[in-house]
C-alpha cells in the first residue's frame, strides 16, 4: 500500500485561487479525483490525503464530500477559522464528517512572521485536541523560529510539518539556516510527522535532479527518521517543476536506501497512523 499524504483538488476560478499567478498557467484548470486517480495509478498509490488549497470552509466541505464519495480519498486536512470566537462550534459541525483528520492555515503567506504566535489563533489551536485533529504546519524557513515557539505552547497537540518547511534549494549553496531551524523543530516529539513533499517548487536552479535534492532528504531522514517521515506529492502544484510520476520515481530512488520495514513506514504506515486513515478502501 502507498499513501500520498499531500495533494490538492480544485475547480479553478481566478477569484477563488488568487495565489495562482500568471507564472503558474499549468495550474489554471480544474484538477479532479479522476485526474488524481490517473496519475496515482501509474505510481501504485492507492490512498491519498486531500489538503486545503484556499482558506474557505466551503472548500473544506467540498473535500469532505469528495472523501465520502471516493474511496481513494482516505482523509482531509481542511481549513477552519481558528482565530474566530466560534471555532468550537465550527469544528463541531465539520467533524460530523469522519473524513476530517486535520486542519491547516497558510501561515507561509501571512505578512506578519509572528502570525503563528497570535493569541486568537493559538486559542483555536487549543480547541483542536477536543476533536482529535492534527494541525499541519505550512511555513517558510524564516518562520521556523516562531514555529518552534508555537509548537512548544501546545505540547499535547500533534503537528505535521508540510514540505520539510520549504528550504531554498540551489546547487551553489546548501540552505544551512533552514537545516538549523529544521533540526531544532524536529526535536519536538509532538511534531509527529513531516512530509517529504512540495520541494521541487523550491528549487531555484533552471533544472533539478535527485542528487540536488539528496542533501535535503538526508537531513529530513536524520531529523525525523523513517518513523515520522512520510511521502507526499503536492500534486498538482508539483506540476510547476515535475509531473507526478517524475516526483514519485525521484523519491523512490532516495528511499531505496531504507529497509523494507522503514519503507513501509515512509510510504504508508506513518500517514495512516498520524491521520488515523482507514487502511482498506471503502465501497461507495
Amino acid at each position: 500500500m502507498r499513501i500520498d499524504s499531500h495533494h490538492h483538488l480544485w475547480t479553478y476560478s481566478a477569484d477563488q485561487y488568487t495565489w495562482i499567478n500568471d507564472s503558474m498557467s499549468v495550474l489554471k484548470r480544474d484538477f479532479t479525483v479522476s485526474d488524481l486517480q490517473s496519475v496515482c495509478q501509474a505510481a501504485g498509490v492507492t490512498g491519498v490525503v486531500a489538503v486545503q488549497a484556499r482558506q474557505s470552509l466551503a472548500e473544506t466541505q467540498d473535500l469532505l464530500n469528495v472523501a465520502a464519495a471516493e474511496s481513494m480519498v482516505r482523509g482531509v486536512v481542511g481549513w477552519v477559522p481558528l482565530a474566530d470566537e466560534s471555532i468550537r462550534e465550527v469544528l463541531a459541525e465539520v467533524t460530523a464528517s469522519a473524513w476530517l483528520k486535520g486542519v491547516r492555515h497558510v501561515v507561509q503567506d501571512e505578512p506578519d512572521d509572528g502570525f503563528i504566535l497570535g493569541h486568537a489563533f493559538n486559542q483555536g489551536i487549543r480547541v483542536l485536541s477536543e476533536f482529535d485533529l492534527v494541525y499541519d504546519i505550512l511555513i517558510f524557513p524564516k518562520q521556523l523560529a516562531n514555529s518552534i515557539r508555537f509548537v512548544d505552547q501546545h505540547p499535547e497537540q500533534p503537528f505535521v510539518l508540510d514540505h520539510i518547511a520549504k528550504p531554498v534549494i540551489q546547487a551553489a549553496k546548501f540552505d544551512a539556516q533552514w537545516a538549523k531551524g529544521f533540526r531544532e523543530l524536529g526535536k519536538r516529539s509532538n511534531v509527529v510527522g513531516c512530509k517529504f513533499s512540495g520541494i521541487v517548487t523550491e528549487v531555484r536552479d533552471a533544472t533539478w535532479s535527485v542528487e540536488l535534492l539528496r542533501p535535503y532528504w538526508d537531513v529530513a531522514l536524520e531529523v525525523f527518521g523513517a518513523q515520522r517521515l512520510m511521502f507526499g506529492s503536492d500534486w498538482p502544484v508539483c506540476l510547476l517543476r515535475a509531473n507526478y510520476n517524475h516526483w514519485f520515481e525521484s523519491v523512490a530512488e532516495l528511499a531505496s536506501e531504507l529497509s523494507m520495514s522503514e519503507q513501509g513506514s515512509f510510504w504508508s504506515a506513518n500517514a495512516c497512523r498520524v491521520y488515523r486513515l482507514n487502511t482498506e478502501p471503502t465501497t461507495t
